[in-house]
């Protein structure tokens, strides 16, 4: 096979013509030749010489000329070249031993077929030749095309040897697997349940960046499901692996959380590129297992499994090494309000009740009914439609209200100064707390937006806390008339 036709670019034949001048065969190698191939974007191009792959970047960095950057790793035989938004990376053809300790290989030099063999997947072991004598040939000495066109991920070698020697490889696979929708061949299934265990080996920030690229797939569940099967979860995210399974008492039973979950994330993710609301899909409802309890009466209850669950978010996240800060806050908020719209539909929707979870949910109102609405994944049609129609519904009156608010704000009709003059005041936090009253009484419907009504109130508030007027704002309006 060749593919001539896809590199025929000025950066290949550049590569290419720089390597014939130092008598070296250079090729293009691993993601972007399997992405060339399915069809996938791709702006990180990983380049293989036999010889030193430093000494090749060297010179066609020096062909290349102003606007691009070298860097070079000596101590990792490497180094990148930046030029715009295309990265080349450059490494000399090599093979590699591992200890079981260690994910860390022994790197000796190697032929092209060695470099090729030490990879994860046949569909990353394919090579495409630059140099001017067979520009554009593809190796594929592992039959990664007949894997592309089989839609399945397998290793080169013995998969257990494989996964052994770098664990973080079955996680690549799960998320190879997800991301490209291909399917994991048996046998190397197999050698990844039977090596799950050495994933505890990896570091947290490693088997983080892997979930979060299975996390940002078109349908994200694929891979979660694949992490259960395989044993992986139980071991990387055991709180979500105690999600599967039903139980059943009284001939009672409940949903398989684990599995609403999946169509859960999948709704999401269908609705939201966001990567932390799909998060929040897929803990909604991590409280479960451990709020979960049968009453006779009542059958099985989750009672407050959404507080506890954004409690273990928060345990989750600083485990797994995830960002901290906002995304935290913005997860675990989530899913402590997941079943707020769900509960208001249920009930009679008043201004006060959305106004109630619009305040709580603040800029993450929409998200939050994103969530709700792949909440429902009721197998009763009429049921389900119910509910999404009762949302539309939500919607529309928060949008009712906040044009109300957005109204009642503008014609806030006290402010600070006049505060201070009825109560002789100096400026202080006190002046605040009765600002701070006014405006959410008036927000909240409470009192009407007037100016009798917000001196009565205020008089009210300050009653409470022994105050007394000193000074009467409306009489001494009614004077000046």
């Amino acid at each position: 096979m060749n593919l001539k036709d896809k590199i025929d670019s000025r950066i290949f034949h550049t590569v290419g013509k720089v390597a014939d001048s130092l008598g070296r065969e250079a090729y293009v190698v691993g993601g972007y030749v399997r992405d060339l191939i399915v069809g996938r974007p791709s702006k990180d191009i990983d380049f293989v010489t036999v010889g030193s792959g430093i000494e090749l970047a060297e010179a066609v960095a020096k062909k290349m000329g102003r606007g691009t950057h070298l860097a070079v790793y000596r101590n990792y035989g490497t180094a990148q070249l930046k030029r715009g938004e295309t990265e080349l990376e450059f490494v000399g053809a090599r093979r590699e031993s591992y200890r079981r300790d260690s994910r860390n290989p022994i790197v000796e030099d190697g032929t092209l077929d060695d470099d090729l063999a030490r990879r994860d997947f046949t569909i990353n072991a394919m090579a495409i030749r630059v140099n001017a004598e067979g520009f554009g040939e593809v190796v594929d000495n592992y039959d990664g095309l007949g894997d592309i066109e089989r839609r399945t991920i397998r290793t080169p070698l013995d998969p257990d040897i494989t996964f052994s020697d770098d664990p973080l490889r079955m996680m690549r696979a799960i998320r190879f697997a997800t991301q490209l929708q291909f399917s994991i061949c048996p046998e190397t299934f197999e050698a990844i349940r039977r090596n799950a265990s050495r994933i505890e080996i990896i570091t947290a920030e490693r088997i983080k960046d892997e979930l979060f690229k299975i996390m940002g797939s078109p349908k994200p569940s694929i891979g979660w499901k694949l992490l259960l099967d395989s044993g992986l979860l139980a071991i990387i995210l055991p709180e979500l692996a105690r999600m599967k399974g039903i139980d059943v008492v009284q001939g009672r039973a409940h949903k398989d959380n684990f599995y609403h979950t999946m169509a859960v994330l999948d709704g999401v993710a269908a609705a939201s590129d966001k990567i932390m609301l799909r998060w929040a899909a897929l803990f909604h409802d991590i409280g479960k297992p451990v709020t979960k309890h049968f009453d006779p009466a009542r059958g099985w209850t989750f009672h407050n499994h959404n507080f506890i669950g954004a409690k273990m978010v928060k345990s989750i996240f600083r485990r797994m090494k995830f960002p901290l800060g906002a995304d935290l806050a913005y997860v675990a908020k989530l899913v402590e309000l997941h079943m707020r719209p769900i509960a208001l539909v249920e009930d009679e929707v008043t201004d006060s009740a959305v106004r109630r979870l619009a305040n709580y949910a603040e800029e993450d109102l929409d998200d939050l009914m994103i969530l709700a609405r792949a909440d429902i994944t009721s197998r009763d049609e009429a049921r389900k439609a119910r509910y999404l129609a009762n949302f539309d519904l939500v919607e529309e009156k928060f949008r009712a209200t906040h044009e109300k608010d957005v109204e009642r704000n503008r014609k806030n009709p006290v402010d600070g100064t006049e505060i201070m003059a009825l109560f002789g005041l100096p400026q202080s936090p006190e002046v605040g707390y009765f600002a701070k009253n006014l405006k959410q009484a008036i927000k909240d419907c409470e009192i009407e937006d007037t100016r009798e009504a917000a001196f009565a109130y205020l008089l009210k508030l300050g009653a409470e806390r022994g105050l007394q007027p000193v000074y009467d704002p409306l009489a001494a309006e009614e004077a000046r008339q």
